[in-house]
């Protein structure tokens, strides 16, 4: 990325000709990142049976693509800057491409546990580069639209995952949905090559790789440590983590503010739009993680939807974000960030707070509205926010910026499933007790049942089998005493299972109303926060005329 000397001032203010087919490449690869997660919700029970999963097992299924990802974006994003964006994406490609068929061979907890964290890494390396990438392609002027597209992308993504992984179950084992991501992957890498423009900052010095590797301590054991202490218990593991987060935080801080070229310059956090912007994409992320965790399993195991009728259900989320994506694009230029980001957080606080009415008799329909507003709110909020971030950086650290943006998000989704999941697993074993109470059920089977809302119908199939099998030998009898005998217990068993099934689905609607009504409520208290937090007016933008000459002969 040079600045050619002897050329034309009309040549180098002249945009990328293909700066859209290069966004098509950058929103391609978000939307295996963000798949590789959405996809696991609906594959999850077919690997967990298959592999014989815990659930400590299952959960570091997830979370070990979460913690790699989260931890090493800033640093990685610095190292994109300095050497090569693309060169970084590509690189991401390969090596989330590569774990993606190990998830594919995986026969075994670990084997899996380790492919995603394989791709865990190759997420670090691609996230920041897409948006660094937009960034440096696009002209400031049309920066926000390209960002809102980005971004519109994420929440297609929320609905493509399921989806596609809900249509390949059907004829396939769970293996299959790793390879959801081979050929997209494939597919970007060329065009990467082909369509997207090799950048790199024009000024950046060495790399700050002390900073760099504290922020992989911290942000690694933080997010370590949200995962461990609300799934596993508060116990030696999670608290070591919560020291070494908060030592490694504050010798981050520390080496920061004295570094003469940082990293990452923390005082940008007392910028109120920038901090407000952060704060925004983290709160909004703890809701929509959350939210999304506990309805792919209502609509799965409560409804009795399979992975791709699930998949389809989610829909109605990915078309309203769309729609409040265009919403944003006309509003934030005429209104301001304060307003539509403010507006975005209102409607997820109103979607959460609509999901408070779920019960036992609750249909899809009871769903779709909430869906639709939470929807329209990530549409309207998460743009200008991203746009904000990314404007505070200078053309050099875009890759920061981008990581900056994606650490957020990343570290709100895993507050929300860790803090709203462990919550909704509590509320659903209390409830489920409270409905059993008095019953005959042997309390092993009782322990067993309130692991989980899937667990809790597996004891109730289980009864119901029995009581098939004291049917069958009932038919079987010759003994008119003894048919009789095994016909009443057969009667019997049959309305435990019945029982059993109903006390479990209403326990994990009640839990899923609980758990809602506090995503609410925090969600509710971060807008007020952020409303506060988020300048009246719009900080104009500080880009010298040079900059803004260099910016597009830097990506020709």
């Amino acid at each position: 990325m040079r600045l050619v000397m002897n050329q034309p001032v009309e040549r180098m203010e002249r945009p990328y000709a293909r700066r859209w087919w290069a966004l098509l490449v950058l929103c391609l690869s978000l939307l295996i990142i963000v798949m590789a997660n959405t996809a696991l919700t609906v594959a999850a029970p077919d690997m967990t049976e298959d592999l014989g999963l815990s659930s400590a097992d299952l959960q570091w299924v997830i979370d070990g693509y979460t913690v790699p990802y989260a931890a090493l974006m800033l640093l990685l994003g610095a190292i994109g800057d300095k050497y090569s964006r693309r060169g970084a994406l590509v690189l991401g490609l390969v090596v989330f491409g590569g774990g993606a068929v190990s998830g594919y061979l995986a026969g075994s907890a670990t084997a899996v546990i380790a492919a995603r964290a394989v791709m865990g890494v190759g997420a670090a390396l691609i996230m920041p580069a897409t948006l660094s990438l937009l960034a440096a392609t696009f002209p400031r002027a049309e920066r926000a639209k390209a960002i809102t597209l980005w971004t519109a992308t994420a929440g297609l993504a929320i609905a493509a995952g399921p989806l596609v992984a809900g249509a390949l179950l059907e004829d396939h084992g769970w293996s299959s949905t790793f390879l959801i991501n081979v050929p997209i992957a494939a597919l970007a890498i060329v065009g990467a090559f082909v369509l997207v423009p090799p950048s790199k900052a024009d000024h950046h010095d060495r790399i700050d790789y002390v900073g760099g590797l504290l922020s992989v301590v911290w942000i690694g054991a933080l997010v370590y440590m949200i995962i461990e202490g609300p799934h596993f218990g508060w116990g030696a593991k999670a608290i070591g983590a919560a020291v070494l987060a908060g030592v490694g935080l504050v010798a981050f801080v520390l080496w920061e503010l004295r570094h003469p070229r940082p990293v990452l310059d923390v005082r940008r956090f007392t910028e109120r739009r920038f901090a407000g912007s952060n704060l925004a994409v983290a709160l909004f992320f703890l809701a929509v993680f959350g939210a999304f965790y506990f309805l792919t399993q209502h609509l799965q195991f409560v409804l009795g939807y399979d992975a791709l009728d699930t998949g389809l259900r989610m829909l109605p989320l990915a078309g309203a974000v769309f729609v409040g994506s265009a919403l944003t694009g006309y509003l934030t230029p005429r209104v301001g960030m304060k307003w539509t980001v403010s507006a975005g957080m209102v409607g997820g606080t109103v979607a959460l707070a609509l999901l408070t009415r779920v019960d036992a008799g609750s249909s899809y329909g009871d769903f779709v509205v909430p869906l639709v507003v939470l929807g329209l709110a990530i549409g309207l909020a998460l743009s200008p926010c991203t746009d904000a971030i990314m404007g505070s950086f200078p053309e050099s650290e875009l890759g920061v910026g981008g990581a900056v943006n994606d650490t957020s998000l990343e570290l709100g989704g895993s507050l929300g499933i860790a803090i709203l999941g462990s919550l909704l697993g509590t509320s659903y074993s209390d409830h489920l007790a409270d409905a059993t109470r008095g019953g005959k059920l042997p309390p092993s089977a009782l322990a067993t049942a309130q692991d989980s809302v899937g667990a809790g119908y597996a004891v109730a199939q289980g009864i119901g089998d029995k009581a098939r099998e004291a049917a069958g030998q009932a038919a079987r009898a010759t003994d008119p005493q003894q048919a009789a005998q095994l016909k009443a217990q057969a009667g019997q068993l049959g309305q435990g299972a019945r029982q059993m099934a109903d006390a479990v689905g209403s326990s994990f609607s009640d839990a899923v109303a609980h758990t809602s009504l506090v995503g609410a409520i925090v969600l509710g208290a971060g807008t007020v926060l952020v409303a506060l937090l988020l300048p009246r007016k719009e900080k104009p933008a500080e880009e010298p005329a040079e900059q803004e000459e260099r910016e597009p002969a830097d990506v020709c």
